[in-house]
């Protein structure tokens, strides 16, 4: 226990030193003394404080959002799901998300409806709209009977994800040239767009969800141990995987919906914090996933000097030479 709580304090002092070094990183050349000059006395009349509190700052807490979102979505659903390869984007609660996004951006578009709190609201609505969809066709596809359900929820959610990619990819070639170029940068992965508006979103909704997923954790844990046991022990198991699933759409959906398709965060966060560490600490997930994304987006802003890098290629990149690190390494053992 105390180890535990000793590895999420060391996390936590990580990921605010992590915030704090990515702030000095950007296309204007700034120190440390600038980041700490603006963050212990901001003034809006200074251009450099200006530069790391108004647009430095939101871009690396909307990436800690995202980081600590995708990676808690993760460890969750392998647990729930006893799988290690389940994870929003294989699950297919991605896609539909992406799904609902689209079609929301597209429609926006053909009204002319601009950027807003209102559409801020709406594109996150069509996601979780979409990702709630995907979960419920991935719970008929995976069949009524318990020990079927598990088996078969993987294989069901890879037939839904691309059953969700065909369907955005239909509305992107009747779209607008305009609005189907956004799209596809969007797609990508970004966190070009944050500002203190939109974060308020997306802070409270993955926030109290996470909050949520901790306080079922006693629960979930017990899933590890098959449904049959898990009912022995009185879980209610469909209705908490139903439960679990849903918050996990709608924590896959604010993000979606306010950074794009950011690929393997939630699959190879809890791998690594497994490996590394020993656990299944959700916390801890949540804390090294913060901690990756962040310096994920400094790597996007920084690696090339004119223009900057979608971080889901980045991730996606990251990601995938890890499980083939991983796969060979169980291949010769």
């Amino acid at each position: 226990m105390k180890n535990a709580f000793g590895m999420n304090i060391t996390g936590l002092m990580m990921l605010i030193i992590s915030v704090f070094v990515s702030l000095s990183f950007g296309s204007v050349e700034t120190s440390f003394s600038d980041v700490w000059e603006s963050m212990m006395a901001p003034t809006s009349t200074d251009l450099m404080s200006r530069i790391i509190i108004d647009l430095r700052l939101p871009r690396v807490i909307l990436a800690l959002l995202a980081g600590v979102g995708l990676a808690v979505t993760g460890q969750t659903l392998q647990t729930v799901t006893r799988n290690p390869l389940a994870d929003p984007y294989l699950f297919g609660i991605s896609s539909g998300a992406s799904f609902g996004a689209v079609a929301f951006t597209i429609l926006a578009a053909s009204v002319g409806v601009t950027a807003s709190l209102a559409a801020s609201l709406g594109i996150t609505a069509f996601a979780f709209t979409g990702a709630a969809a995907s979960v419920f066709l991935v719970l008929i596809l995976s069949g009524v009977h318990q020990q079927l359900q598990v088996e078969r929820m993987l294989l069901s959610g890879v037939a839904i994800s691309f059953m969700f990619s065909a369907f955005s990819s239909l509305l992107l070639y009747f779209a607008q040239p305009q609005a189907a170029a956004s799209v596809l940068f969007w797609g990508l992965g970004s966190f070009t767009q944050a500002n203190w508006e939109m974060l308020l979103w997306p802070t409270i909704v993955v926030t109290c969800s996470i909050l949520a997923l901790q306080l079922l954790q006693p629960w979930i844990n017990t899933l590890q141990l098959g449904d049959e046991t898990a009912q022995t022990l009185g879980v209610p198991v469909q209705k908490l995987r139903l439960s679990v699933l849903l918050i996990c759409s709608l924590i896959t959906a604010v993000l979606v919906a306010n950074c794009g398709g950011i690929g393997f965060v939630g699959l190879m966060i809890p791998h690594l914090v497994r490996m590394i560490f020993r656990t299944n600490s959700l916390a801890l997930s949540g804390l090294v996933g913060g901690i990756f994304m962040v310096w994920v987006d400094v790597l996007a802003r920084t690696l090339l000097s004119s223009q900057e890098l979608p971080v889901g290629i980045i991730t996606t990149a990251l990601g995938s030479v890890f499980f083939i690190g991983i796969m060979s390494r169980k291949t010769h053992s």
